[in-house]
């Protein structure tokens, strides 16, 4: 497998070979292909590049995903399933619904999810929606515990509740509750709610149709132990495969095959390098070449 740096070479090499292509996009396709050869079945790669760009905008799951998924999927030979590699930090619960829709009524359920390295919040949800996830000793997904504003929408209702209990033992307390309460809106309580519910919901139908196949004590154990925020502490947290193993989650070995792990890295390694040498923020690509590419456009400095 080459590695970080052998890429680098690869991609140096290919720019002396071919001054007028991409050396990127050549070397990056070129290993998205060999995932889809080695497989038989199609391969999208949904990526994002919120860790080298940690502050542009469109680096989340958002509405505007599923025009590449479009161009994506069009011409694919859907009968061969679909394998998506996904590397993203979450996003949009009303986007991510909508996007495991579209890709269930493009390829029914048999839909598997690889992760190379990170999918989180959301891309947690979107694995779930999968019959299967392959992951690595390195991969990680993460707890599905909806936020708001950046608050988790459970550790604000906890807050509530350790309010109206200090209150109850304590009615001099309300006077200090209140300061702390008051940073919230009024409605986002009720909000904080119904994200958690549609959330949970959510995942839940999507794993009893698929990958836990009617299972439901499994199912509900699932989705309990990665939207509990009291158990995970923070959104942020990372659940190793193990984890994920234990909990029930129909998880597949990536170092099984040598040759598909050695073709998934290299594809990795490949996404990582153009986003840190080009101003691309987001890409949704097939096998074939065909690509969704966002890009970041460079604020202009103030004029004086």
């Amino acid at each position: 497998m080459p590695n970080w740096n052998e890429v680098i070479a690869e991609i140096q090499q290919e720019q002396h070979a071919n001054p007028n292509a991409n050396p990127l996009d050549t070397v990056r396709r070129k290993y998205l292909k060999k995932v889809s050869v080695i497989t038989g079945r199609n391969t999208i790669a949904y990526y994002s590049g919120w860790l080298q760009k940690p502050q542009a905008p469109d680096t989340a799951v958002n509405d505007k995903d599923k025009s590449g998924f479009m161009l994506a999927i069009n011409k694919l030979d859907r009968a061969k399933g679909l394998d998506l590699i996904l590397h993203t930090p979450g996003g949009d619960i009303a986007a991510t619904e909508s996007l495991v829709d579209y890709l269930y009524s493009m390829f029914g359920k048999d839909i598997r999810v690889i992760v190379p390295q990170i999918s989180m919040s959301a891309g947690t949800m979107i694995a779930f929606a999968s019959k299967e996830i392959v992951m690595g000793k390195h991969s990680n997904l993460g707890p599905i515990d909806p936020q708001m504003g950046g608050l988790a929408c459970q550790a604000v209702l906890n807050e509530f509740e350790q309010a109206k209990e200090d209150i109850r033992q304590n009615p001099q307390a309300a006077a200090l509750w209140q300061v702390i309460i008051s940073k919230y809106h009024p409605t986002l309580l009720g909000a904080c709610k119904q994200a958690i519910e549609w959330s949970e919901k959510m995942v839940y139908q999507w794993l009893d149709g698929n990958m836990c196949n009617g299972d439901k004590a499994k199912v509900k154990k699932i989705v309990s132990t990665f939207s509990n925020h009291t158990e995970q502490k923070s959104h942020s947290r990372h659940i190793s495969k193990k984890e994920c193993q234990e909990v029930g989650l129909n998880i597949t070995d990536l170092e099984l095959d040598q040759d598909l792990q050695d073709a998934v890295l290299t594809t990795h390694h490949a996404f990582m390098h153009t986003f840190s040498n080009t101003l691309c923020v987001k890409i949704i690509e097939n096998h074939d070449g065909i690509a969704y590419i966002e890009q970041s456009v460079p604020s202009s400095p103030n004029k004086v």
